[in-house]
């Protein structure tokens, strides 16, 4: 049988700390929670591998180091609310659930949703909850947010859910311009967004993050 709880301690030492990731509280949660147990059963051999793995069509679990240096950049305290956008089987949820007060999940497949919701409870995560809806939508009901994480790339940040983000709070997002990513870190002030940069990484552009493409005949 594979050991997980070794192949945990080696991502955390080979992927995050070299990347200069040492906040305790990420150290924590990223050995704590089996990120085995949140990939579809095929690919649970390549769950620890240093980069994204695909869970559906176009759609990826980031490769610890990206989300790692984004939940460092994003400073997430202990009273945080934090939104969730493209959880896909609840690892990142799981793992924000170890530094947050609450996470509210969101999954645009019902069927995975509820599975997530199912993974998280089997591992007695008790302060995260999976929503089916629309990434784009985000779950305005829910909030406004200390912090959002968008679990994937975008080419743009629609306004809603820009306007579910607390005055003061701070969002993640992996800007893509064809093969290229920039994570920025946004923070709200006064109703605005001002963006800067964080790091380089790349994944696939979730949906609904895309830009409108101008029509040419």
């Amino acid at each position: 049988m594979a050991d997980y709880a070794q192949r945990r301690t080696m991502m955390v030492d080979t992927q995050v700390r070299p990347n200069d990731v040492t906040k305790f509280p990420i150290i924590e949660a990223m050995l704590h929670v089996p990120r085995e147990v949140f990939v579809p059963a095929a690919k649970r051999e390549a769950a620890y591998v240093g980069e994204n793995l695909e869970f559906a069509r176009g759609r990826v679990v980031l490769e610890a180091r990206t989300l790692a240096k984004m939940l460092d950049a994003l400073d997430i305290q202990r009273d945080a609310v934090v939104l969730d956008l493209g959880c896909g089987l609840g690892y990142s949820a799981a793992v924000l659930s170890r530094m947050a007060e609450a996470v509210v999940a969101v999954e645009e497949d019902e069927a995975l949703a509820a599975e997530a919701q199912s993974l998280l409870a089997s591992e007695g995560v008790e302060n995260a909850v999976v929503i089916a809806g629309s990434l784009a939508s985000g779950a305005a009901k829910h909030g406004p947010y200390d912090v959002i994480v968008l679990e994937g790339g975008v080419e743009t940040v629609p306004q809603a859910i820009l306007d579910q983000l607390k005055d003061g709070g701070r969002i993640a997002a992996l800007f893509m311009e064809k093969a290229l990513g920039t994570v920025k870190i946004g923070r709200k002030a006064g109703g605005a967004v001002s963006w800067h940069f964080s790091f380089n990484a790349t994944a696939p552009v979730l949906p609904g993050f895309e830009k409108a493409r101008d029509f040419v005949l």
